[in-house]
């Protein structure tokens, strides 16, 4: 399978097989082409479902396993709900039915229903807990096994900058943002079986960034004077002119051997931009024999311990 962009034929993923959960648009589509591309045989999962997760279109999948053969590729696809725990399993099963082995776990399904948290539903919030942070469990948990026992595996999970704080948003923020502590915690349950697992915090134009969304990031700005997510400005046009493609390229770069040493870390994808999140530390901090309470707290935290914090967002309503 040979293109433009890899026109001598060099496929860093030969012989490797992979999964790619939501693979059937955006993000997800992009790297399962990519996946290909390199030489991958991959799964194509995708309910085909709405951008609130309902529904079902099998024509999906389809379409994209149907690109990839075309390409010269081989790709199977995968209809289950990564939010079911027969659904991560047969996702898995596929891949081993299909062909013979797993290497690459990609998760991606996700689903949007963005509320300010005054008006979010139960169903709301556990529709969007269900597909991301449930549905990368589910694909991991039965990946895990076979991954511990050929003694090697690749992870990568999709976080995203809402983890960070994005007005009307909290279900989706706290699955994002749980995501890269699962990510963490995968990391170190499976490194020692040279099993690596990374995450990624994309911004690109996906279904997921609606008019609803992008018009609540941009009243946080406009009207509440402070930044979209997490300490980050958002620029419309530049947010939409971001390609899918651009995030599939280094997430498949940490499928791959160059990246054979990274594990448990998180990454921005903006654009034409990477870069490395830290990892979070205490940075200020404050003894006391003996403990402490109210009386002294009051003396000396607003001081010493908060310093020169402030709240941009406090008393915003009152603009």
């Amino acid at each position: 399978m040979t293109t433009e962009k890899n026109p001598a034929g060099k496929q860093r993923l030969l012989g490797k097989v992979a999964i790619v959960t939501g693979a059937g648009r955006g993000i997800g589509r992009a790297e399962a082409m990519l996946l290909a591309r390199e030489g991958a045989k991959v799964v194509v999962n995708d309910t085909g479902g709405t951008a609130q997760g309902e529904g079902v279109d099998e024509s999906v999948a389809a379409q994209v396993v149907k690109d990839i053969r075309a390409a010269g590729g081989e790709a199977v696809a995968n209809h289950d709900s990564v939010a079911l725990m027969e659904g991560g399993g047969r996702i898995v099963k596929t891949a081993l039915d299909a062909f013979g082995r797993l290497d690459i776990l990609i998760n991606n399904a996700g689903n949007a229903r963005p509320r300010v948290i005054y008006n979010l539903t139960e169903e709301d919030w556990d529709s969007v807990i269900a597909v991301h942070l449930k549905g990368h469990f589910t694909t991991i948990r039965y990946a895990a096994p076979i991954f511990r026992e050929q003694r090697s595996g690749v992870i990568v999970n999709t976080g995203s900058e809402s983890g960070l704080g994005h007005l009307g948003q909290s279900n989706y923020s706290a699955a994002k943002e749980g995501i890269i502590g699962l990510t963490r915690t995968i990391a170190r349950d499976l490194g020692r079986f040279n099993v690596r697992c990374n995450a990624i915090r994309p911004r690109a134009a996906t279904r997921l960034a609606t008019e609803e969304v992008m018009q609540a990031m941009l009243k946080t700005q406009e009207v509440l004077g402070g930044p979209a997510l997490g300490k980050a400005t958002i620029d419309r046009a530049t947010f939409l002119g971001n390609k899918p493609e651009q995030v599939a390229a280094l997430a498949v770069w940490l499928c791959t051997d160059a990246a054979a040493n990274v594990n448990g870390r998180d990454f921005q994808v903006d654009g034409d931009e990477v870069g490395l999140y830290s990892e979070p530390a205490v940075i200020r901090g404050l003894y006391r024999d003996g403990g402490w309470d109210l009386d002294s707290l009051d003396k000396v935290a607003t001081r010493d311990l908060i310093g020169g914090l402030h709240n941009e967002f406090l008393g915003a309503g009152k603009h």
